[in-house]
């Protein structure tokens, strides 16, 4: 396993051990394809050390059934890894709007619910697909986000993903990553395919 070498040393008078192991925030944004999937992907490790992982999706349909749901979702049945508990926000697309109440409603909600399950700790590490969405168009205050998460108890670990995220949780977050489009075949017209998009 690769030691990194971090270019400075904080005077935050945590011990080597207590530092690598201190709960981390996550940010990926960007309008490149892959946030999702980038999240997706350390839910991975996070079962393989039998961490229990929510997954909260805000803002996609209901109705979608993504690979990584189903892929996730057996993986926390075999008993081998962690659990994995997979909740559903969104009323509709994060960029086709169809009822903006009933999905302004649902993302709080939603909210909300990560605000019990932070304060009783259920899971370690928690992915807020799309939230970026909620907090950029005004529906959940950023600052309250920040706050609740900066007073989470415990070490949960916390990724959020979604365009456009405020550049006040950018700057509070340990991991920032701004996947940026170079090219992508709907440039040209293609559609998403299956096993590519879904």
């Amino acid at each position: 396993m690769p030691q990194g070498q971090p270019t400075v040393v904080p005077n935050d008078g945590l011990t080597t051990r207590q530092r690598r192991n201190r709960p981390l925030v996550f940010v990926h944004t960007g309008t490149g394809k892959g946030k999702s999937t980038a999240a997706f992907g350390l839910a991975l490790r996070a079962w393989n050390q039998g961490w229990p992982v929510g997954v909260f999706q805000f803002v996609k349909s209901a109705k979608w059934r993504v690979g990584e749901e189903r892929a996730l979702r057996v993986l926390g049945e075999t008993g081998e890894g962690g659990t994995v508990a997979w909740h559903k926000m969104g009323e509709g697309w994060s960029w086709v709007q169809r009822d903006i109440e009933s999905s302004e409603e649902a993302a709080r909600e939603g909210w909300e619910q990560v605000k019990r399950d932070l304060a009783a700790e259920s899971y370690k590490l928690y992915v807020l697909d799309e939230f970026a969405y909620p907090m950029h168009w005004g529906w959940i205050d950023t600052a309250e986000v920040i706050e609740v998460l900066r007073n989470r108890p415990g070490t949960q670990h916390v990724v959020i993903t979604g365009r456009n995220a405020p550049q006040e949780l950018q700057d509070f977050a340990d991991l920032v990553t701004d996947m940026t489009k170079v090219k992508h075949p709907m440039d040209a017209g293609q559609k998403g395919q299956r096993g590519i998009e879904w």
